[in-house]
């Protein structure tokens, strides 16, 4: 019993014991936050590139493609082992292409990646219809109305404007031509653009002023896209319509991605019945390995691929775990040197504690009693500076992003720009076994960093330590 009371006496009476605990429960609270927004960032990115790409992808080498994407399917549906593990399937065509529009009389022009796609048959395998703006859920390649009335009206103005032909003088005894016959108007294809694409963030405005996106293409606006074609990969371009948004809140896709109708850009680059890549949807993930397999021996050495969606995203995903495991390494580092201030108060207190330490060994105090008292004033250093660490920790990754505004509103600086980083706020994720973890780390190294001093305590011989009292 004396050994707690001398522990929690200590503790009151030494006020340098409270920078060990200020230390211990400012690593703590570092390693929480870090390791909530690295795993935040890390479930986020997973789930949504995993719902962005379909679970297995079977793709060409090239942007020429491969041929018969139906029979392909057909002959995956045909096989027992893949029928009861498949969900879904859909063609896609893929290619990098130049998008050109203008705004406020400006012409403009950006690269992007042009994506062909059957809307119902993507839906289907997911990752799509979820994050349409306007027709979330039934994505389809047409104007609302509201496009519609804004693609009319800017017809009727492109009418009304253009110059009337100027009638050239017959001459004599010439009968005038015949007028021609009625031509049927070009409606042009629909697409569907990254939402990045169509607005930009006006760095004017305040970050929390609703007016500060601004939209430089509305549904209903036309643009024009130049791709290649051909086997000799010439340039070809079409003009399109802009019906919807693509708005998955990962400015990689939302700055890059236009879909268009699959049919129409197969015409376009001259590249009918064929695709570069068929996705896969399966009924459980667990079967992506073995599907993979099989999909493998059952199309054997065409010139096609078969990869997961971790496959495709294995360098991102490592890169972030690399960097998680770093900076944990790095910032235990600041409980290191809380450790150190531990070693270093406790060598004091056993040097001037060194009367009462004879005192209690003459009164009968063992080597390991007085060991104990030690140990046990570092257990409780680290134990309450690990709590206070961890009500910190959690605390502050439960309102990052209010922290965040707040600090953003003082200083005018963003801390976390929308338009760098993938999403619209900080993810976070508690993992109770990653803070359960942190907080045995913390006091382990409080016990540890007190065990020399309290062996010097422990050995010290009372004749000794009252030889000039």
């Amino acid at each position: 019993m004396y050994k707690v009371l001398l522990c929690w006496r200590y503790l009151r009476t030494r006020y340098l014991a409270m920078v060990c605990i200020v230390s211990v429960m400012l690593g703590v609270a570092t390693l929480i936050v870090v390791n909530s927004v690295m795993s935040g960032f890390s479930t986020k990115l997973r789930e949504r590139l995993h719902g962005l790409l379909s679970d297995v992808i079977i793709e060409s080498y090239d942007y020429n493609g491969f041929h018969d994407p139906e029979g392909k399917m057909a002959l995956i549906r045909s096989d027992p082992f893949l029928a009861e593990r498949i969900e879904a399937m859909t063609p896609t065509l893929e290619i990098f292409a130049m998008l050109q529009y203008t705004y406020n009389h400006a012409p403009f022009a950006r690269p992007i990646r042009l994506i062909g796609i059957e809307p119902e048959g993507r839906a289907r395998v997911g990752g799509f219809a979820e994050h349409i703006v306007h027709q979330r859920g039934r994505p389809t390649f047409k104007l609302d109305e509201d496009g519609q009335r804004r693609y009319d009206d800017i017809r009727r103005w492109h009418v009304a404007n253009e110059p009337a032909p100027v009638p050239q003088p017959l001459a004599p005894g010439e009968r005038p031509p015949p007028d021609p016959p009625p031509s049927r108007e070009l409606v042009p294809e629909c697409v569907i653009l990254g939402h990045a694409i169509a607005h930009y963030r006006d760095r004017s405005k305040g970050p929390d002023d609703p007016e500060r996106e601004k939209c430089t293409l509305h549904p209903g606006d036309d643009v024009i896209i130049t791709t290649i074609g051909g086997q000799r990969l010439q340039p070809v371009y079409a003009r399109f319509i802009v019906c919807d948004y693509f708005r998955s809140e990962m400015s990689e896709y939302d700055s890059n991605y236009v879909f268009v109708p699959l049919a129409y850009l197969q015409k376009l680059r001259t590249m009918e019945g064929r695709v570069t890549s068929i996705q896969v949807k399966l009924k459980d993930q667990r079967d992506t390995k073995v599907v993979k397999e099989r999909l493998r021996a059952l199309f054997g050495p065409a010139r096609m691929e078969v990869l997961s969606w971790e496959d495709k995203q294995g360098p991102l995903l490592a890169a972030i775990s690399i960097e998680k495991g770093i900076l944990n390494v790095l910032l235990f580092m600041i409980i290191a040197v809380a450790g150190f201030g531990i070693l270093a108060i406790f060598s004091m207190i056993v040097f001037e504690k060194t009367r009462d330490i004879g005192i209690m060994k003459a009164l009968g105090a063992s080597n390991a009693g007085v060991l104990k008292i030690f140990l046990g004033y570092g257990l409780l250093l680290g134990l309450i500076g690990a709590m206070l660490g961890s009500g910190l920790g959690v605390g502050i990754t439960v309102y990052i992003n209010e922290i965040e505004h707040f600090l953003t509103k003082m200083t005018g600086q963003e801390i976390f720009p929308r338009d760098v980083y993938y999403f619209k706020e900080i993810p976070t994720d508690i993992q109770p076994l990653s803070v359960l973890l942190v907080n045995v780390g913390a006091v382990g190294i409080a016990v540890v960093f007190s065990i020399l001093p309290a062996l010097r305590a422990a050995l010290l011989h009372p004749v000794r330590a009252l030889r000039y009292e």
